[in-house]
């Protein structure tokens, strides 16, 4: 049996860690005790307006790095999870949107292979004859063994046209495995999603779609491809920093890859969902809005997203 192809990192950037860091981790979580009593709050889903919409553009968190975005008439989501319990950590909240009041699904969009980010019985709900699943390279496989078929791979910087969106998937600093066995034997990225070039005189935003990511100089990369007006990053998930730091950002750094990818308008995600770290929701808001302040931003340059809530993107 042919050995199977192991994806890496910009600049071979490792993710690995040794059993003594493991160690450290578990005793430095004994002592620890935090406050995990603020939540997310849930805001009722506009589900008349977003089963009718295939005019303007539409952005709803349904929690951590799934997303209901409507694009360029297409219903597309982002890592989806609606899973109430990931390994023994139940869902802090209810997903944003219950699956079955979705409306119909045109794209999966998934960033890599985490149960966090790609929960099979979810896919199975939203996934019909008409949806197309897209997936980093190598994981494709796995996909068509679970009986989905309408599966297209990626490669980074690779692009697909779908309908009149141009969706490109992007590299990210993370790693995957799904078992004991398939480390890094699927790759890991973001998408950028475009209109497709037309002389319309008002065109939808550009949106950038992080997926799982530590901090990394491909953020400046793809800044200078993409003219990206909003921007998705994760804040969540970082403590401890010592052992976090190569596969998630910290909230500043989420500042900092805004600040690279040179967009307009950033929506935090990856936190408030699961306990995935030993970081709070609140403390990633405040370390958030503490940098804000520190860079001289505006408000109105973050969005905070409630679960369930939706954003209309203004054409330019």
């Amino acid at each position: 049996m042919p050995r199977r192809m192991r994806y890496n990192n910009l600049d071979n950037v490792s993710t690995d860690k040794t059993l003594k860091q493991f160690k450290q981790l578990r005793e430095e979580r004994r002592r620890k005790k935090k406050d995990y009593s603020f939540l997310i709050p849930n805001k009722p889903p506009e589900l008349d307006y977003l089963q009718a919409n295939r005019e303007e553009s539409t952005i709803t968190w349904i929690g951590h790095s799934t997303f209901l975005i409507q694009y360029q008439g297409l219903n597309i989501v982002t890592d989806p999870v609606w899973a109430m319990r990931m390994g023994f950590q139940r869902r802090l909240t209810e997903p944003g949107i219950p699956i079955h009041q979705l409306p119909p699904i045109d794209v999966i969009l998934i960033s890599h292979s985490h149960y966090d980010h790609m929960h099979f019985a979810s896919i199975r709900r939203i996934y019909h004859k008409d949806t197309t699943i897209i997936v980093p390279v190598g994981l494709g496989r796995k996909m068509w063994r679970k009986g989905f078929y309408n599966v297209h791979e990626m490669s980074w910087w690779e692009r697909i046209r779908i309908g009149e969106a141009d969706i490109s998937f992007v590299p990210t600093q993370h790693w995957t495995r799904r078992t004991p066995f398939d480390t890094n034997t699927s790759h890991w990225g973001g998408y950028v999603l475009e209109p497709v070039p037309s002389e319309a005189e008002k065109k939808p935003p550009v949106i950038y779609f992080a997926g799982d990511s530590g901090y990394f100089r491909g953020f400046a990369e793809i800044g200078e491809r993409y003219q990206i007006d909003v921007a998705l990053l994760p804040i969540g998930a970082y403590e401890p920093e010592w052992f976090m730091t190569s596969q998630h950002t910290t909230p500043e750094e989420a500042l900092q890859a805004f600040v690279d990818v040179k967009a307009k308008l950033m929506i935090p995600m990856h936190y408030g969902t699961f306990r995935l770290a030993d970081d709070t929701a609140q403390e990633a808001l405040d370390r958030l809005e503490k940098e804000r302040v520190r860079l001289g931003f505006s408000e109105e340059t973050i969005r905070l997203l409630h679960h369930g809530e939706t954003l209309r993107l203004p054409e330019e």
